[in-house]
């Protein structure tokens, strides 16, 4: 049985950085892509970024571009997310989600496992 849990999420002020963790286990972790997602009181799930399974391909959401770095340590079965220069909106419970594949898809379908999140809070 595939777990997925996220650690790291805080409280910050606006300009500030965090990083999030994501430890896998249940399965093989180097055979399938990592994603993180993110919600928001009365929005949906979005996507935030991506990696593929060997960590050479990664995909940002326009909203993550240059201040986010995703990156996964395959000998650790862990995922992380590097945030920088934090802004309000970036408030939500941020997901990982591993991957049914290989690649690094950007859809909420391309992922069959969930964990329970992690809030992050940006205060301005």
């Amino acid at each position: 049985q595939v777990q997925l849990v996220e650690s790291g999420g805080g409280l910050v002020q606006a300009g500030d950085s965090l990083r999030l963790s994501c430890a896998a286990s249940g399965r093989t972790f180097n055979n399938y892509a990592m994603g993180w997602f993110r919600q928001a009181p009365g929005k949906d799930r979005e996507f935030v970024a991506a990696i593929s399974w060997s960590g050479g391909t990664t995909h940002y959401a326009d909203s993550a571009k240059g201040r986010f770095t995703i990156s996964r340590d395959n000998a650790k079965n862990t995922m992380y997310l590097q945030m920088h220069r934090l802004k309000p909106e970036d408030t939500a419970v941020y997901v990982c989600a591993e991957s049914r594949f290989g690649f690094a898809g950007t859809a909420t379908y391309d992922y069959d496992y969930w964990g329970q999140g992690t809030q992050v809070t940006v205060s301005s």
